[in-house]
Formats: structure tokens, sequence, C-alpha cells
């Protein structure tokens, strides 16, 4: 039972889904969503902390649960300098795992991404495996790693490449089999289902979690 959980990344398309999921159950006494603006959700068992995350330490005291669920993550589109990328799906989720081994929260869930590799020679999925990496370093009571393939669901804003192979991936998943199963696209929904299953489990240690295992899960 999540009695608090603690959700960064509530905007984004796993983190609106997770809320969902974590109102919905009455095990969630109480969620807290980190925002830079308040979201248009109201809830009585909701609460939006508004922060500035490069100032995340600031609100330590307030970051205090039974779970933390880090969903944050950007796009080139977005933060097209790389240093602006990294801060969000790397420096971000590691300080807000430094606050929450402060201040004893025992689980960590983190989405990454397939692919992670701290050695990849490709941008994002080395910095996707830094993130993982580091995280694990802090050695948290227990982390949980998600690595979804492309998502899917309904998003706030239009991508058009995503679109695109979004509908592309209809046609190859069904193609997907054996080693290459775990790189069918996966919905969001189901991504944050599973994260909830596991945060009713009270496994210790370091769980990572492929495309494929996160469909078992929800």
């Amino acid at each position: 039972m999540v009695k608090r959980a603690i959700v960064a990344g509530a905007g984004g398309l796993v983190g609106g889904e997770l809320i969902k999921v974590l109102l919905a159950s009455a095990g969630s006494e109480e969620v807290m969503i980190l925002v830079r603006k308040e979201l248009p959700i109201e809830h009585p068992r909701l609460t939006q902390l508004l922060v500035d995350f490069n100032r995340l330490d600031d609100y330590s005291d307030a970051i205090k649960g039974n779970a933390v669920f880090c969903c944050l993550g950007s796009t080139r589109k977005k933060t097209p300098g790389l240093n602006e990328y990294r801060k969000v799906d790397h420096d971000y989720p590691l300080q807000l795992a430094l606050i929450a081994l402060g201040n004893d929260v025992k689980q960590y869930h983190l989405v990454s991404a397939i692919g992670a590799d701290a050695e990849s020679s490709n941008f994002y999925t080395k910095m996707k495996g830094e993130t993982e990496q580091d995280i694990i370093k802090l050695g948290l009571p227990a982390l949980h790693i998600y690595r979804p393939s492309l998502l899917t669901g309904n998003r706030k804003e239009w991508r058009p490449m995503e679109g695109f192979f979004a509908g592309l991936m209809k046609v190859i998943d069904p193609l997907l089999f054996g080693s290459v199963k775990k790189y069918r696209s996966i919905a969001a929904a189901t991504v944050a289902e599973a994260m909830y299953n596991q945060s009713l489990n009270n496994e210790g240690g370091v769980h990572i979690y492929p495309s494929d295992k996160i469909k078992e899960l929800a």
C-alpha cells in the first residue's frame, strides 16, 4: 500500500496516467505532484507542489512519503540545448533520488527508456543509461527502473514523428517475437499500471524491467 506517493513529471504521458491510477486506488491516501505550474486537476487526495526543479533541495522537507515516482523527461524540440536536455532527464531525477534517500523514502520508481546504456554512442540512450547508473550507485532501499519502448497514448501536444511511428508500429508490433518482442510499442497507461502494481510489493534492491516485462506486470 502506497499511503503517500510523490510524482514528478505528472504533466507527461506516463505521469498523467499514473496520477489516474493512484487516485483511483483506495490504498493511496495522498498523492503529491511536483509541478512547474499547476495542472487542471482537482481531487481531495491530490496536492500540487509548485517547484523550481533547479532548486529541488529547497523543497526536500515536503518530499516525504512511501514512494517517489519519477516520470520526468524532455524532447529535443522542447530543450534543443543538450545541457538543458540532460538537466531534465538526468540531473533532476538524480537530485530527486538523493532527496528520497535522505528522507528515508522506501521506493523510487524511474521511467527510463529502452536501449538505455551508459556506454552507448547515442546521446539519448547514453544519457538514460548514465541516469540509471548514477541512481543505482546511491543505494536506495528499492529502485524500480522501467524501460518502455515507443510510448502510445493521448499527448497534450501533437508530435508528428511520434504519430507516424505509432501508426507504423501497429503494423510492425505483431511481427516482433522472441528477443525483439521488447521493441513493441507500449501504452503509457500500461506503464503506469505496472509502476503502481510494483509499488504494492515490498521488494528491496534494484529491479529493471524491459518493455515486454512491463506489459506482464500491468
